[in-house]
């Protein structure tokens, strides 16, 4: 029974009652990250889910899980991202595992619409974002356990439950011993913790200013930038440094965000003098200053090697690349340095670490063009919607942006994890945007 004093068209009501599991799923999948197999299981169930229910229901309902704008908008980004990767497949270096490869990627699209119908009405996205907030902040309270203690606690709960389960640890003691950065949740074989941190560290920020105001911003500003500084990803400094621009700017002001870098810039300074491991990457990122390629190249870990391979490969298939995924089997024939032991240790580089590089070099001028439109309709949907709706998808949409910066470093867009973690944050953007909950945008 409706309550009178709350009329049937209600946003809350948008939502079918089936579709309210969507915010844990959710959740659920990011709190997995660590057991990426588990976290994959998530997806994919998810996504069948979402497309039994909607086959079920014959899309009936579809207006009331997702605005039409919200629809056209997630399904667009997913085809920027695949539409690419599909057409790179076709004289791919490895043609065969790049088709089985777009085809199995199918799997993300009816996910986003499942990520974007958890945040498509006010309580799923209250839910969804808290819930993000506070699964980063957990993972920034144990990385700075690590930085006290030397171990990760929750990295340590999953090893032992894996040793229980399968007798092996989750990873070799020798790759352990190598590890010269905060590893945090993730586990020293997959050093990933500061990208990831810096990526969803806008939800953190923006729900401890909201809660806490401006005492609330700095201090999580603060404890999440020592883990950034502390995990050694120069590009999660950047990253980072931009979420601090974008996020504190409207809630400090200039001066007082001046105030915060200067503080930052004197506790990277403190950090370097009392950790050799960071004292040694501040060392090699001014090594970029010296005029000679080498020094460039070691300042970069390797990655102008990287980089001048990729233009290789830019100039030998320019218009749909060499294939998503197909930077290794085409590194060795591009390689400047011809086999000589590379700065990053051994093998080929897997991926161009820069996205513009990545989406040239794999996908060719096609894919970067379909990229390009998916932003470009990104961005004209956040010009033209209404003053209420871009803050409500602003965690959202600067975490998103953040993680797609061109003038950055990058993991690689066409890997699982990476990909995933992407198109997730689009989905969020768009379903937070053109939520039923408030007014659609206007047409220019």
């Amino acid at each position: 029974m409706t309550d009178a004093a709350t009329p049937a068209s209600s946003p809350r009501e948008h939502t079918p009652y089936g579709w309210r599991w969507a915010p844990a799923w959710v959740l659920t999948f990011v709190a997995l990250w660590p057991a990426p197999g588990y976290a994959e299981g998530v997806m994919v169930l998810g996504a069948l889910a979402a497309i039994i229910r909607l086959l079920l229901a014959r899309f009936r309902g579809s207006s009331q899980l997702l605005s039409g704008p919200a629809w056209a908008l997630t399904s667009v980004m997913f085809f920027a991202y695949w539409s690419p990767e599909l057409i790179s497949s076709i004289d791919s270096v490895d043609a065969g595992r790049a088709l089985r490869e777009s085809a199995v990627d199918l799997r993300y699209l009816p996910f986003l619409w499942l990520v974007a119908a958890a945040v498509a009405n006010e309580k799923g996205r209250r839910t969804t974002f808290a819930g993000l907030a506070i699964i980063a902040g957990l993972w920034t309270l144990d990385a700075l356990l690590q930085a006290a203690f030397g171990t990760s606690p929750l990295f340590w709960a999953l090893d032992e439950l894996k040793q229980l389960v399968s007798g092996h640890p989750m990873c070799s003691a020798e790759k352990t011993l190598l590890v010269d950065r905060l590893s945090g949740f993730l586990g020293p074989c997959n050093l990933k913790l500061g990208v990831v941190i810096a990526s969803l560290s806008p939800f953190v920020l923006f729900a401890a200013g909201k809660r806490f105001g401006m005492l609330g911003w700095v201090v999580a500003a603060a404890a999440v930038g020592v883990v950034v500084m502390l995990a050694g990803a120069r590009a999660a400094w950047i990253t980072y440094g931009l979420v601090l621009v974008f996020s504190g700017w409207p809630l400090l002001g200039w001066k007082r965000l001046l105030l915060v870098f200067a503080l930052g810039a004197a506790t990277l300074a403190a950090l370097a003098l009392t950790t050799p491991q960071l004292h040694e990457r501040l060392e090699r990122t001014a090594k970029a200053l010296a005029a000679d390629q080498s020094g460039v190249d070691m300042a970069l870990s390797g990655r102008a090697q990287i980089w001048s391979a990729a233009w290789c490969m830019i100039k030998q298939e320019p218009l749909n690349g060499v294939g998503a995924r197909g930077f290794r089997e085409a590194f060795p024939a591009c390689d400047p340095l011809h086999g000589a032991k590379p700065a990053w240790g051994k093998g080929p580089a897997h991926h161009a670490h820069q996205i513009v590089l990545e989406i040239l070099s794999e996908t060719g001028v096609i894919g970067l063009l379909l990229w390009l439109a998916g932003a470009a309709l990104a961005w004209r949907a956040w010009r033209f919607a209404p003053p209420e709706a871009k803050d409500r998808a602003r965690p959202a949409m600067l975490a998103l942006a953040v993680t797609v910066f061109p003038l950055n470093t990058h993991l690689a867009f066409y890997s699982t994890f990476w990909g995933g973690l992407t198109l997730m944050l689009a989905a969020l953007y768009t379903g937070s945007l053109l939520a039923h909950n408030g007014s659609r945008p206007t047409q220019p």
